[in-house]
């Protein structure tokens, strides 16, 4: 995807996540997984992911995201949570044309359950980075949200994802 990265600035790949997302994510964590998500079958855009507390992370997507905004090519709207915090919606004005296999890995990762998208992302970067158990490794450094209806979950989205196909594929774990 290197000269998809070349040709379109960084604010507009953010814009491009969103639109083949069907121009609606809700949350920068999910905003945050779906781009991992791309980049993990080799439909990204060639943001850069570390680990962090949430799973993948990329700081160049967060502030594409920023970017993006100010430039008023994607639009975020933050609301309260129930616990005090807040949470972003992203929306872009036109959605993605097409049945691509892009847009069917973005929109089913966004339209999965946010818990179970994070643990499954977790999983994936884990396996990537060498885990021989990357869903007991996810467990353990997710023990709030790792329960047994979520890692079901989780585990039923990630075969969902591998289903599609992808020039990349997604680790294969149990």
């Amino acid at each position: 995807m290197a000269a998809r990265t070349n040709q379109r600035r960084e604010y507009e790949r953010v814009v491009q996540i969103v639109s083949d997302s069907g121009g609606r994510v809700v949350g920068r964590t999910k905003l945050q997984k779906i781009a991992y998500l791309l980049e993990a079958t080799g439909l990204g855009e060639g943001f850069s992911f570390e680990y962090r507390h949430y799973g993948p992370y990329s700081e160049e997507l967060s502030s594409a995201a920023r970017s993006a905004r100010i430039l008023n090519v994607l639009r975020e709207e933050e609301h309260p949570t129930s616990w005090g915090g807040f949470y972003s919606i992203y929306t872009v004005s036109a959605e993605t044309n097409g049945d691509t296999v892009r847009s069917q890995v973005a929109k089913v990762a966004a339209g999965a359950d946010s818990i179970e998208l994070e643990l499954a992302a977790t999983a994936a970067f884990l396996a990537s980075e060498g885990s021989t158990d990357p869903w007991g490794e996810t467990a353990k450094r997710k023990p709030e949200k790792a329960s047994t209806i979520r890692l079901v979950g989780a585990k039923n989205l990630y075969r969902q994802l591998q289903q599609i196909n992808t020039p990349k594929r997604l680790p294969a774990i149990t």
